[in-house]
């Protein structure tokens, strides 16, 4: 049998307990919670490997195996493996009650808007909120954030919270305001609305059903590629063509993509919105 990679919980040492009877390895472990304790992480595909995809603030993981400085994990969002700095973790865990619905937004040292930031957040980080004061919410790790900021209920529509990152510069396995692609804005629009998302467009377009009229919220794919539509004949795509996150047109975009070699498009699959 054929594991996904991406998927799987193992390393070449040590796997998952549930995979016991299916991965042969010198070693299992039921792992143990942690959670991100920086603001943005690249997820790697071995310990000194390249990006695969990132992890977001306050994501929670499954530690899978300890490894120097680098620490094997599954992250509890997507179930997406990899390699992390083992610095970027922490086992406290203090409950998760809210998340950013901003595009960015920064941690200070008070509730005071003129003092210098400690750290600038991501849309979609996770946060425990342990008070307010003013328009500030203080985190339960320390320092504060603007509560124009956070929210604790999911969004209710996929299409604003990507179009929030319209002009988000491209960035492959990007997760973040900073960089994203093409999957990480779907997954960050679907997350937000509480909806689960995979984290690579392949596993997008196999996590939901066909549909073949075009609607607001479905998902256009492409090979290697996915797009949000907006409407039967507009979509938004993190894309290289581009550099960017962009509006486009979805009849100029299967010509222009099947023009340049990167198709056929392969249709349209329906999130349940």
């Amino acid at each position: 049998m054929t594991h996904d990679r991406r998927l799987t919980p193992a390393t070449d040492r040590v796997a998952h307990d549930s995979l016991r009877g299916v991965l042969d390895r010198p070693a299992y472990t039921p792992g143990f919670p942690a959670r991100l304790a920086v603001p943005l992480a690249d997820l790697l595909n071995a310990p000194d490997g390249r990006r695969d995809r990132q992890l977001n603030f306050g994501a929670d993981l499954t530690v899978i195996e300890q490894r120097g400085d680098r620490t094997f994990v599954q992250a509890s969002l997507d179930g997406y493996c990899g390699w992390l700095a083992t610095v970027a973790i922490t086992r406290d865990l203090p409950p998760l009650t809210h998340r950013v619905t901003a595009p960015a937004t920064h941690i200070y040292p008070a509730p005071d808007m003129k003092r210098p930031e400690l750290a600038s957040l991501s849309l979609g980080a996770r946060l425990s909120v342990s008070g307010t004061e003013g328009r500030f919410a203080r985190l339960a790790i320390g320092g504060w954030v603007p509560l124009q900021h956070i929210g604790n209920q999911p969004a209710t529509d996929p299409v604003p919270v990507a179009e929030s990152l319209l002009g988000t510069p491209y960035l492959w396995g990007g997760n973040s305001r900073w960089g994203i692609d093409c999957s990480g804005l779907v997954q960050a629009a679907l997350t937000a609305c509480g909806i689960d998302c995979p984290g690579d467009s392949d596993l997008q377009r196999a996590a939901f059903p066909e549909t073949r009229q075009i609607r607001r919220g479905d998902l256009l794919f492409w090979p290697g590629h996915v797009a949000l539509a907006i409407s039967d004949s507009r979509m938004i795509h993190a894309t290289a063509w581009q550099m960017a996150v962009i509006h486009e047109d979805i009849g100029g975009a299967i010509a222009r993509i099947d023009a340049a070699g990167d198709g056929p498009f392969l249709g349209a699959h329906r999130p349940p919105v």
